[in-house]
């Protein structure tokens, strides 16, 4: 089947074209950890300052991030996590323990996180109907763009 013109209408490809760039969602880590000026990131993410300062001002764009002056002379800026990115902060958690669960398969863990009850935070989606824990086989998905089905486009 050939490729269509227009990708499948999906706001996890909408959020990913703001988020998934390569950084991006390492400098909200940082925020989150309260890291927020400009070195700190550099210091903590390793990326070039010239691809931070990218990022950095599209997440403030997008309402992300804000940016505050925190030095006049010279002048220097420290940002913070929105409503709109703090509300990434449990889809970090559940990246980390992705990551921890598959790739370090458990060992030699780099962060820890504890939860407001003194215990690890190990994060579970759930569906905020009913509270039961979210798994792929109690899932049905249910396109709303016309002329797309869960199989892709439908004729026209």
């Amino acid at each position: 089947m050939a490729a269509t013109k227009d990708p499948r209408p999906c706001s996890i490809a909408d959020a990913l074209a703001l988020v998934g760039e390569k950084y991006s969602l390492l400098v909200l880590r940082e925020v989150c950890l309260g890291n927020g000026r400009f070195d700190q990131l550099v210091r903590n993410i390793g990326a070039p300052r010239d691809i931070l300062a990218a990022r950095l001002r599209r997440l403030v764009d997008a309402g992300i991030l804000t940016k505050r002056v925190y030095s006049e002379r010279p002048q220097r800026f420290e940002y913070r996590a929105t409503p709109a990115g703090l509300e990434l902060e449990p889809v970090l958690m559940t990246l980390k323990e992705w990551g921890d669960r598959h790739i370090r398969k458990g060992a030699d863990l780099p962060m820890a996180v504890e939860h407001s009850c003194g215990s690890d935070l190990v994060p579970v989606v759930t569906c905020q109907a009913c509270g039961g824990e979210v798994r792929h086989e109690d899932l049905k998905a249910h396109p709303q763009v016309p002329g797309w089905a869960v199989t892709g486009p439908t004729a026209a």
